[in-house]
């Protein structure tokens, strides 16, 4: 018997459901957390899916990049430059640090249309390179529309540590906000279901979050809050817009080895 077309629309649309969707993280991922003695670091900018190692979202020059230190925050926009991943846009930035200290790299990228989920995402992400090994102003925040804390100095850090953090919103702790976290996939790790493919938990009322990091590698927390607005989609009608606050945190063997990622 043929199947009503009214039918097989409502199963492609409960298959549709069914999916789980993935999780996209803005990376901003240096070759070094720490340089023991300063000099060049360069960073890559992709839109992607970590653990999953893609698809690369089409990532368009990003609104600002910059780096904040003792100081201050210095504009690292122009001086930026192309560097596609499989055929999409991403970015690549060369930087020296010659002074000891922390210096928190960020991005804010132009918003991002996810048809399928029918909303903008805008994800703010920044990670912390300590020049010298300092162990200095790791804690020094940005002022990120959704920006992340860290309680726990995000450099230096062994596998199995763990990872304390804050969401804020315009400076503010964000109660109860949801936290995804993903690994910087090189291959090496096959997740047995999609459950383990994004880790996903609250924080407390405080908006405070502890996460534990199983391997070596690179580690992406991304803060989701919505925004207070919603955006004109492409057909003209008003969408949801995601801001994410992400930092990256890299975790390093004890045998000195590092692990997946960079």
């Amino acid at each position: 018997m043929r199947m009503p077309a009214s039918l097989r629309l409502a199963l492609a649309g409960l298959a549709v459901l069914a999916t789980p969707a993935a999780a996209h993280f803005q990376e901003i991922i240096p070759s070094a957390d720490v340089l023991p003695e300063g000099g060049p670091v360069s960073l890559d900018l992709v839109f992607t899916h970590p653990m999953e190692g893609g698809p690369v979202m089409d990532m368009k020059r990003p609104r600002r990049v910059g780096v904040l230190t003792e100081g201050g925050v210095a504009d690292l926009t122009g001086r930026i430059a192309a560097k596609p991943v499989d055929g999409k846009g991403a970015w690549t930035l060369q930087y020296a640090l010659d002074a000891p200290g922390a210096a928190v790299f960020f991005v804010e990228p132009q918003p991002y249309w996810e048809p399928a989920e029918n909303k903008y995402i805008v994800h703010y992400a920044k990670v912390v390179v300590d020049s010298h090994a300092s162990g200095e102003g790791w804690d020094r925040l940005v002022g990120l529309p959704v920006e992340i804390r860290p309680l726990t100095r995000p450099t230096g850090l062994w596998t199995g540590n763990v990872f304390t953090g804050v969401v804020l919103k315009a400076g503010r702790p964000v109660p109860f906000a949801e936290v995804e976290v993903e690994f910087v996939n090189d291959g090496s790790v096959k997740a047995p279901n999609d459950a383990f493919v994004t880790q996903v938990l609250r924080a407390d009322a405080n908006g405070t979050f502890t996460y534990a990091m199983p391997r070596a590698g690179w580690w992406g927390f991304a803060a989701l809050v919505e925004a207070e607005a919603p955006a004109a989609s492409p057909s003209g009608r008003p969408a949801a817009v995601e801001e994410g606050g992400l930092i990256w945190v890299k975790a390093t063997d004890m045998t000195g080895r590092d692990g997946g990622g960079k």
